[in-house]
């Protein structure tokens, strides 16, 4: 008889992905199997269906995502397929097989004109193709299954993958002076805090539907910045601008501040970028 729970994670080779990975792995309760595109292919309905009926998972974590925000402006069909559609066919093969699914969003579904932040219920109007697509995907989780969770995530960060972080730490070792956006408004997320936060989700099985779990505190991307200098004690000057001065192919939300407001606060971001900056 079966002692455990069987997580199958989608996505497990990205930068959440692996700290979900090592947090399910380390606990004998669960059986996870991680996967990616080598294992199926998420926008082909076929091989979903077939790998979910095949290993017959009790959660199935969607953590697989095209997240390149200016390239989605390009690339619309194919990141309406990964972070859209592809949903339908996750969702249809987790309700056909009594699956429960948790699923990543992210603060992008929002218009980002409330300057004091969005709580889960608030309405989702996107601009941005990256958003739009994200927003397909939680319709097409509603509309096919009753077992989910919708967890949008913001500024994620995380040692195993591109994230600001390591951008900018990258950026001061061959500039003196950097620019950084001071208009946009948001969250970071740490992969590590997520993704015990997530396995605590699955165990606490609270009401099915939409959760937010950044790490607290708000902040602008160049206070993030400024941060991770103080934190490595590197010497530079950080210049703050506008979004119009730093022109990008898909516009920010100016205010994409999450508000969870129904499950335990994550820590600072701030406790967390010096954890990551340590390691």
């Amino acid at each position: 008889m079966q002692a455990y729970e069987k997580i199958l994670l989608i996505g497990a080779k990205g930068m959440l992905g692996t700290d979900l990975m090592r947090e399910f792995e380390a606990d004998s309760n669960y059986s996870v199997v991680g996967t990616d595109i080598s294992d199926f292919d998420i926008t082909k309905e076929n091989q979903v269906r077939d790998f979910i009926k095949k290993n017959k998972p009790d959660y199935v974590i969607n953590a697989a995502a095209y997240t390149d925000v200016d390239k989605c402006e390009e690339d619309k069909d194919i990141c309406n397929k990964v972070n859209g559609q592809a949903l339908q066919y996750i969702a249809k093969a987790c309700r056909d097989e009594n699956a429960i699914l948790v699923h990543i969003s992210t603060d992008y579904v929002f218009d980002g004109l409330k300057a004091e932040g969005y709580k889960e219920e608030d309405r989702i109007d996107p601009v941005n193709q990256y958003g739009a697509s994200k927003a397909l995907g939680e319709k097409m989780v509603r509309e096919n299954m009753e077992k989910h969770y919708i967890v949008r995530i913001s500024w994620l960060f995380g040692k195993n993958g591109k994230n600001f972080v390591e951008t900018m730490l990258n950026l001061a070792k061959d500039h003196k002076e950097l620019k950084v956006v001071n208009d946009q408004h948001g969250k970071p997320t740490y992969t590590v805090d997520l993704a015990k936060a997530l396995k605590i989700l699955i165990e606490t099985k609270p009401a099915y539907g939409v959760y937010h779990l950044p790490n607290e505190g708000q902040t602008t991307w160049y206070d993030f910045a400024m941060e991770i200098f103080k934190n490595v004690g590197k010497d530079i000057n950080v210049n703050p601008c506008t979004s119009e001065e730093f022109p990008r192919p898909a516009k920010r939300p100016q205010y994409s501040i999450l508000i969870n407001s129904k499950l335990p606060k994550l820590r600072s971001w701030r406790e967390a970028l010096k954890e990551y900056l340590s390691k």
